[in-house]
């Protein structure tokens, strides 16, 4: 990857500095993959599956650390995230990021777990803005599985060495844990549910996930194919909730796969 660049957008009426990393962009003609994090990563946090995944296929890639992560601005202490945080993140922060560096293409998204979340968001509120989605792990409501380990998560924090380990990829591993563990924890949140948004996606979809998946069923991406029927489905056996770690080889032949066969017709 390119080395680390930052770009300046106005979110939550203060100045916010967003860490960002370019891949290949000398394949000035090649398809562009941006790459939305989970809940608890960054920039870093992915390592070098973004750069295979491009490489593989002969991609540009684009990685960013969304506020309160990597070494994009932390939030402030008393900054406490709403149930509506992911739709701030795709409608106001993903804008905002793509008008700060001039971005005039339609790319496609690649997220993970809440990065999942969000590019789903993305699409259904700009369908003509993106090429089309690869969703891995994405969550489209709350689950008792998902809330019973996101607590087990707050243990671990409070109870081992999580804050040092997390700290090797955030600025500040506090405001990374605690902006995603508290809205995540928080009693109103079981409430979130986006399926009614996703039937206005109009976008080729790939919504891939774990069959062992500790944070979610397989019905969240189940969901997805009921609302978006031409979505495509990928069930990986002896993998959690993570197939960028657990199965990168699959996740990668799935994805270039997939955009490859969409490419042709999207301008």
């Amino acid at each position: 990857m390119n080395p680390t660049e930052f770009a300046s957008i106005r979110w939550r009426e203060r100045d916010v500095r967003i860490e960002y990393v370019r891949i290949a962009p000398e394949r000035t003609n090649a398809p562009l993959v941006v790459f939305l994090h989970e809940g608890l990563g960054s920039v870093a946090m992915w390592k070098d599956f973004p750069q295979q995944l491009c490489d593989a296929g002969g991609y540009r890639g684009l990685v960013f650390s969304r506020p309160g992560y990597g070494r994009s601005t932390p939030r402030d202490e008393d900054e406490h995230w709403d149930v509506d945080f992911m739709h701030r993140q795709a409608c106001e922060v993903l804008p905002a990021f793509f008008n700060a560096i001039h971005l005039q293409e339609k790319p496609w998204l690649f997220g993970h777990s809440d990065g999942g979340s969000i590019a789903l968001l993305y699409a259904a509120q700009f369908p003509h803005a993106v090429a089309g989605i690869v969703v891995v792990a994405p969550h489209i409501f709350v689950e008792d599985v998902t809330v019973a380990n996101i607590e087990e998560a707050r243990q671990a924090y409070l109870s081992t060495d999580l804050p040092q380990r997390l700290g090797k990829y955030h600025n500040s591993a506090d405001s990374a844990f605690w902006g995603w563990n508290r809205i995540w924890l928080h009693p109103p949140f079981r409430r979130w549910n986006i399926e009614a948004e996703l039937g206005a996606i109009r976008c080729p979809v790939l919504a891939m996930q774990g069959v062992d998946d500790e944070y979610g069923t397989l019905e969240q991406i189940q969901g997805i194919a009921r609302q978006v029927p031409a979505t495509q489905l990928v069930e990986l056996p002896d993998c959690g909730h993570s197939p960028h770690r657990d199965q990168p080889e699959k996740a990668i032949v799935s994805a270039v796969t997939f955009i490859d066969l969409h490419r042709s017709s999207t301008p």
